[in-house]
């Protein structure tokens, strides 16, 4: 028996075929060779095709049947992940009516700051846990105030993987966890926030049924069977966001377990079971998956826009060199980059700066001292230095974060990059063999109800590496996040020119 995850990032489209019984990867593919294509029609505005979705998932799923030969029939469930906080808008006919307002896309700022302002401190944080921020209901009031003719045409409004989701089974449908990465959701009263559809004019009518994030979910098309040269009646089993997704890929389900990601975004991801928040709102709490009303799980999290796209940039400018060379070459420069600082805010508004946009920056570039190396691990160290800043903000919530999970894959593969994390945030790194299409694929069974309970689903996963934090390099990793946090703290001071 087999089951079949999804990933929908915005950077590429993956999947995997699992072995159900084994828990072995037995195929797994990308749409295609090159990132997906991200329009800017603005300034800090994001937007994607959502049909290109679909036309990777059909790519990958042929993909994974050339890889593997299996008999579609025998696929119990189908599992979605996706990037989260974005919007989808469809008319009746489930037609797109216009690109999709992707998770990086900074347009709607002003409108959550003014949202969360109106609705007032008292109401906001201990009900939504998060300011409305720059998040999907903002940016659902961002094209009712600016596309009113499109909004009139709304039929309903969709996350990515909702998106997905209706494309094979003809069925629009949310979850709770869902709901909360929108900012729908007051925790409090544990249903859909009606002050906050209020003060932005949003009719509940837009929002998409809610199913249970593990379980049925409707089943496989005719059409899309065809299509993805699936059988017919496949049911999708699960669906929730890449960050929580990725959190279950890795077992990271009870409150003190850690995720860690460090590709497209960087994000630390830990369960708590309270409903804590912090009172600038710079990290967020949502729903987690296997949340119950009698065993509370959120997830909180913090998030770094400014991760892949600045390992990314700098690969261009130091001559499209492999990222191995470059993770060579950045472990000959020493701790702290003999001075050289990076600030990693380049790609929108960061939500651990209180949706502050500085722009990225390198500082202390002495032109006789710095060459590539440097300058390579300055943006490694950066990007270090920023995701235990976003930590730090967690711990003083009152979370016990020690060690972290994440997949051997993106910057993770950098030894430094490992390295200098362990010993600045003062964790320990597990790295494991799994990914977040594997992570659906995983929960999907448990949705199909084919495991007896959760843990049976990580058969087959395997722990490949430990980092622990050595006392003299956590001294001098210390010393020099020392200095990059209070350059920070200046850049970011209102009383700063």
């Amino acid at each position: 028996m087999y089951l079949i995850g999804y990933d929908i990032g915005s950077s590429s489209i993956k999947a995997a075929l699992l072995d159900a019984d084994t828990g072995r990867c037995l195929a797994s593919a990308t749409g295609s060779d090159n990132e997906l294509t991200i329009r800017v029609p603005g300034p800090g505005w994001a937007e994607q095709d959502p049909a290109m979705w679909w036309d990777e998932i059909v790519k990958a799923t042929h993909a994974l049947r050339s890889q593997h030969t299996f008999d579609p029939a025998k696929v119990l469930g189908i599992g979605i992940a996706y990037q989260m906080h974005g919007l989808v808008v469809v008319d009746k006919n489930g037609e797109a009516l216009r690109p999709a307002i992707i998770w990086c896309d900074s347009r709607a700022v002003e409108i959550g700051d003014a949202a969360a302002a109106a609705l007032g401190a008292d109401y906001t944080l201990p009900h939504l846990l998060n300011s409305p921020g720059n998040f999907t209901a903002s940016k659902l009031r961002w094209i009712q105030l600016h596309e009113p003719a499109i909004y009139k045409r709304i039929h309903r409004i969709m996350l990515p993987g909702d998106y997905v989701a209706m494309r094979i089974t003809g069925e629009a449908a949310t979850t709770v966890s869902g709901l909360s990465e929108g900012i729908f959701w007051d925790f409090k009263e544990q249903s859909v926030s009606a002050p906050l559809l209020q003060h932005y004019g949003i009719d509940a009518t837009l929002l998409s049924p809610v199913v249970p994030t593990f379980g049925e979910q409707g089943r496989m098309t005719a059409e899309a069977a065809q299509i993805l040269g699936l059988h017919a009646g496949t049911p999708v089993t699960y669906r929730a966001g890449d960050q929580p997704n990725n959190a279950f890929s890795l077992n990271v389900l009870q409150p003190g377990d850690a995720a860690t990601t460090a590709g497209t975004s960087g994000v630390v991801y830990a369960v708590h079971d309270q409903t804590a928040y912090d009172p600038e709102s710079r990290v967020n709490t949502f729903v987690h998956v296997n949340h119950r009303a009698e065993a509370p799980r959120n997830g909180v999290l913090m998030c770094l826009n400014g991760t892949g796209i600045l390992n990314s940039w700098l690969r261009g400018i130091t001559g499209n060199m492999s990222y191995d060379d470059m993770n060579a070459l950045a472990s000959r420069a020493p701790i702290g980059s003999a001075g050289l600082q990076l600030f990693p805010f380049g790609n929108g508004a960061e939500r651990i700066l209180g949706n502050r946009q500085p722009g990225a920056a390198v500082e202390g570039l002495a032109f006789g001292v710095h060459e590539q190396a440097h300058l390579l691990r300055a943006g490694q160290e950066g990007i270090v230095f920023a995701l235990t800043y976003g930590l730090d903000i967690m711990r003083g919530m009152g979370l016990q974060i020690n060690r972290v999970r994440a997949g051997k894959a993106n910057m993770f593969l950098s030894p430094l990059f490992r390295e200098a994390f362990a010993n600045t945030a003062g964790v320990a790194i597990e790295l494991y063999n799994t990914d977040g299409a594997l992570g659906a694929a995983r929960a999907a069974g448990v949705g199909a109800g084919y495991f007896k309970n959760m843990q049976d689903a990580f058969r087959g996963m395997e722990s490949l590496a430990s980092i622990e934090p050595a006392g003299e390099l956590q001294a001098a990793y210390g010393e020099a996040y020392t200095k990059w946090k209070t350059r920070l703290q200046q850049i970011i001071s209102p009383s700063f020119h």
